[in-house]
């Protein structure tokens, strides 16, 4: 049996305060997160019902120009300018006069992600403990956005499919891990989009994958899908190649090549895509390849609930392939939140450093705050579920 309440609050409260710091990418998300002790966390696995309330969810992101990514020196110094400000913010958002006493934890992005932005953020995390006297905990980027996604949705034990810039992976709880089920060969979906959006050439405001998906809302041929290569492989899935294909449409649209069969008709020379048609295209290919890898993993585990968490699980057109592939499997249900929760976010890390906190996992030692590009999810071991 599980007890989530093992760890006392600060000066006797009813409650627990958490600081969360994000900075594993280009989004800099600092949040307050307060859980109530309650009689139900003192046995049996309701980690997914903490009744959670959010008293600040704060975020800055890194925009570069159109056809740009993002450095990780830049996104470092963005980082290192705007973290200070942004925990002074949180903290009177929330009310905290005295974060010495009201804060119980301090909890930051471990990892995986960009190492300079990571280590931006933990040298602001390591202060902040040391000015106020407050535990630190280390969390796992991945496992946070599903604790947040599962606090979020209600959602009891779902296959989750995590989708971002960094990551893709479908993934199922079993024996205090969550256990990747399958996942990308090479590049990530929100990688793939980006670097799509770049040869685009639009702008990364409010970020590239959004603005892709605006522009395959406004394709008028979506019957007539232009043909991509499909590289599923098991569990697994490969996007490289899709890639380095569309990008030679592209390429080959903006110059003009009307030798190109598949873009331009060869007797009268008419264009016959356009660049809507290539962004919806690429979405309805990606997102099949993932519902279909996502179904597959229901069925071996036997699971009616699917949790889309990161970035790009906010695209609209992804939850609706995915609640139709659902609502086919027996009425089951697809769980997705907005973008205050899917995109990186420091409340995200509060909830699932809280967790983590209230199990009595805490820093001993600053060694153990040094944070690391590579930390898979299932290497963490989650003790706050049976």
């Amino acid at each position: 049996m599980v007890n989530l309440n093992t760890i006392k609050p600060k000066n006797n409260r009813n409650y627990y305060l958490a600081l969360g710091l994000e900075g594993s990418a280009n989004k800099l998300g600092v949040g307050i997160l307060k859980h109530p002790i309650l009689p139900s966390h003192e046995s049996g696995d309701n980690s997914h019902h903490c009744q959670a309330e959010i008293l600040s969810n704060i975020r800055d992101t890194y925009i570069t120009p159109p056809g740009e990514g993002f450095l990780p020196r830049d996104t470092a110094r963005h980082h290192r300018n705007w973290c200070v400000r942004l925990i002074k913010r949180a903290l009177e958002e929330a009310g905290i006069n005295d974060p010495r006493n009201d804060i119980d934890v301090i909890c930051f992005t471990k990892g995986p992600g960009m190492g300079a932005p990571l280590h931006s953020v933990v040298i602001a995390a390591r202060t902040c403990s040391l000015m106020w006297g407050v535990d630190l905990v280390g969390v796992n980027h991945c496992v946070g956005h599903i604790e947040m996604g599962r606090e979020i949705t209600q959602a009891i034990n779902p296959v989750v499919l995590y989708v971002s810039g960094g990551n893709t992976q479908v993934i199922a709880y079993s024996e205090n891990r969550y256990r990747i089920f399958g996942e990308t060969l090479d590049i990530a979906i929100g990688n793939c989009l980006d670097r799509f959006a770049r040869t685009l050439k639009i702008p990364n405001a409010p970020s590239p994958g959004y603005n892709i998906e605006q522009l395959a809302n406004k394709c008028k041929n979506k019957d007539q899908l232009v043909e991509l290569p499909y590289t599923v492989k098991g569990m697994d899935l490969s996007m490289s190649g899709i890639l380095a294909y569309i990008d030679s449409l592209a390429k080959d649209l903006f110059k003009g090549n009307k030798k190109n069969k598949i873009l331009f008709d060869q007797k009268t020379g008419e264009q016959k895509v356009t660049v809507e048609d290539l962004c919806y295209s690429l979405q309805e290919n990606l997102f099949a390849m993932l519902v279909e890898i996502t179904e597959r993993a229901m069925a071996h585990v036997n699971a009616s609930q699917v949790l889309i968490v990161g970035g790009v699980g906010c695209n609209v057109r992804l939850q609706e392939m995915m609640g139709q592939m659902c609502k086919d499997r027996a009425n089951g249900q697809v769980h997705a939140t907005d973008e205050r929760f899917c995109i990186d976010n420091g409340v995200m890390i509060a909830q699932a450093g809280l967790l983590q906190y209230r199990m009595g996992d805490v820093v001993k030692d600053l060694k153990e705050t040094v944070v690391t590009q590579k930390f898979r999810t299932d290497e963490v071991y989650v003790s706050w579920r049976e």
